[in-house]
């Protein structure tokens, strides 16, 4: 997923708890021990499937065991063979090897791996919560020497019980409901539908799967064989702690939001929203209107898919879309209650969806709830941008960001077509004085990776890398040009959502270094780090990122959860602060937010203070 939201995109990885990045190279390990310092420096490999990825995740041992050797060989090979200074991609790798030892029943060995895993975790609610259930299914098949039956059932039930009951509410309540509500919805059906909707269409192109994708499908095998027959015992008990512990955390940030009135001596400033597009029906009275819009529309520029101008602001949806467009809003907000126990109606659907539909149906709905996650993206943004700012003024900045999913094939020269359409888009914020742009979405070479398996017959995967890499620079030659000429512009980008370093994934635009830009990072309603958040060098300041409410087109209000609400909330800020000041350099602004923020205790986040960064300002 390239733009910044949490949805439907990262509902598999949810459900077999995480998809493991298995690096990728050629057969045979370096004779000394390779140094990788980017996601770009890892192996890569490939698998040779006859059939359907949906079909081989559930078949039967000896007919899935081939793919287990091979994955396992790579891994030995990438683990023995290279050193890898990020922790991040250590904690995918070692959670691939402990589902492989799981699949294996390598009990003891497995329980080892999992204390390594729960080292490599970073966060303080990862470090407590990880593998929990994987760790009772573990003692218990130790303890009763078997792993099915009644006895195994209460053992592995006594085991997580214990652990879980421990857990102190105040570090783990948002992850702990969140697993409660995957665990809720999970269902070999939903998994299958996953798989047919992600990884299918690899296999039909080239007949192979690539390293992501091979490590995606032992964790969904993972999940299917050992975790769902003890979904009911599990999800209960999580059920029972959340009823005895839940209390909210109280939220700290209306308490430092700021709001602007049209009594003040307000200066408008243009807020530039580089996204999906926007319904700027919802916003009459914060829109830019340019007197001479040339090929474009009045309120920003456009280009769809293919790179070509479009004179509509929000991407143009058929009859059909927007007849089954209110359907999916509900399933993206049943989505977002689950996680948060809230029993809504809109909750009740989706556990119906998942609990009725076959796999068929739901891989159709998957795609259909990514092609809407995108589709209202840009307005949600554009809500939290301008909030509380009469002077705000909305600048449409629209291309469609989703990678991965391409419907074809892309190209250097599709990319480089648009490196010029950024560029344009960069002399545009120069030339109308646009202060502030939002960039919730960023780009990697594995992305355009993974959209060559899904569209061409290349089975060569250090082909398909080299021709990424190729696409990639020409992608990001554009963001950084467009960027550097607009140094009167602060660019705002989300950090991620892959609890990953942007810095090692080459993330464009949360991993450069340039002065006009700021990188945000998600913290949660008490400001606490949320589990997704990723990370880095780059990454100076912290926002609110879950559940923050916005309008998606049409008009209607939802929460999202994502660095893509982070970033806005920081955009918000810095818009204000050219209202009030319209002197102020993006140095400078930047400079006020970092002044203004409030370190934590462990200096790993800065939440953004609005009242403290605005009382920064001279008085006026």
């Amino acid at each position: 997923m390239t733009y910044r939201v949490r949805s439907a995109a990262w509902l598999l990885a949810a459900l077999i708890g995480g998809t493991a990045a298995l690096p990728a190279t050629a057969q045979t390990a370096p004779p000394v021990k390779k140094i990788v310092v980017s996601q770009n420096d890892l192996p890569r490999f490939t698998y040779p499937l006859s059939g359907s990825a949906s079909a081989l995740v559930g078949a039967d041992d000896a007919t899935f065991k081939p793919l287990l050797t091979q994955v396992r060989a790579n891994l030995d090979l990438v683990l023995s063979g290279y050193e890898i200074k990020d922790r991040a991609t250590l904690r995918q790798l070692t959670e691939l090897k402990l589902n492989l030892e799981d699949l294996a029943g390598d009990n003891q060995t497995a329980l080892a791996t999992l204390a390594t895993l729960r080292d490599l975790q970073d966060k303080p609610d990862a470090k407590l919560t990880t593998g929990l259930s994987e760790e009772a299914i573990l003692k218990a098949r130790v303890q009763i020497g078997a792993s099915s039956g009644p006895a195994y059932e209460q053992a592995v039930l006594k085991n997580y019980s214990d652990t879980v009951n421990a857990l102190p509410w105040n570090v783990v309540q948002d992850i702990v409901k969140e697993q409660e509500a995957h665990l809720e919805i999970a269902s070999a059906e939903l998994i299958t539908g996953s798989i047919k909707r992600n990884l299918d269409p690899i296999a039909a192109h080239s007949g192979t799967l690539d390293q992501d994708s091979a490590a995606t499908l032992v964790g969904a095998r993972h999940a299917i064989l050992v975790t769902l027959p003890l979904k009911a015992q599990l999800s209960s008990t999580l059920k029972t702690y959340i009823a005895a512990h839940n209390v909210v955390k109280p939220d700290i940030w209306a308490a430092r939001d700021v709001t602007l009135t049209s009594d003040q001596k307000l200066t408008p400033v243009l807020i530039g929203i580089w996204d999906s597009g926007v319904d700027t029906a919802l916003y009459p009275h914060q829109l830019y209107t340019d007197p001479h819009p040339g090929a474009h529309s009045p309120h920003g520029l456009a280009y769809d898919l293919h790179g070509d101008i479009s004179t509509s602001d929000l991407e143009p949806i058929t009859d059909a879309q927007r007849k089954h467009y209110p359907d999916l809003l509900t399933l993206f907000q049943g989505l977002d209650d689950l996680d948060n126990q809230v029993d809504s109606a809109d909750a009740k659907q989706m556990r119906s969806l998942a609990a009725n539909t076959p796999s068929d149906q739901l891989a159709v709905t998957l795609k259909e709830l990514d092609y809407f996650g995108n589709y209202m993206h840009g307005t949600h943004v554009a809500g939290i941008a301008v909030r509380g700012n009469p002077a705000a003024r909305l600048v449409v900045a629209r291309f469609n960001d989703n990678i991965p999913n391409l419907p074809f094939a892309p190209s250097p020269e599709w990319a480089n077509k648009f490196a010029g359409n950024f560029e344009a888009m960069g002399d545009y914020f120069r030339t109308h004085n646009v202060r502030v742009v939002n960039m919730s979405w960023g780009d990697t070479v594995a992305e355009f990776e993974e959209s060559l398996a899904k569209t061409t017959s290349e089975k060569d995967p250090v082909a398909r890398k080299k021709l990424a890499m190729e696409i990639y620079q020409n992608w990001r030659n554009g963001v950084v040009t467009a960027m550097k000429s607009a140094p009167n512009t602060l660019f705002v980008a989300a950090a991620g959502n892959s609890d990953s370093n942007a810095g090692f994934e080459e993330d464009v635009p949360a991993s450069l270094h340039l002065p006009n830009l700021l990188v945000v990072g998600a913290v949660n309603q008490a400001g606490d780090e949320t589990s997704f958040t990723s990370y880095g060098d780059t990454v100076v300041v912290d926002a609110d990122g879950y559940r923050v409410e916005s309008y998606v087109p049409g008009g209607t209000r939802m929460k999202e959860s994502g660095t893509s609400m982070a970033s806005p909330n920081v955009a918000n800020l810095a818009g204000k602060l050219f209202a009030l000041d319209p002197s102020l350099t993006p140095e400078q602004v930047i400079a006020l937010i970092k002044q203004g923020a409030d370190a934590s205790a462990d200096g790993r986040r800065h939440l953004i203070n609005p009242k403290a960064t605005v009382a920064l300002l001279p008085k006026q």
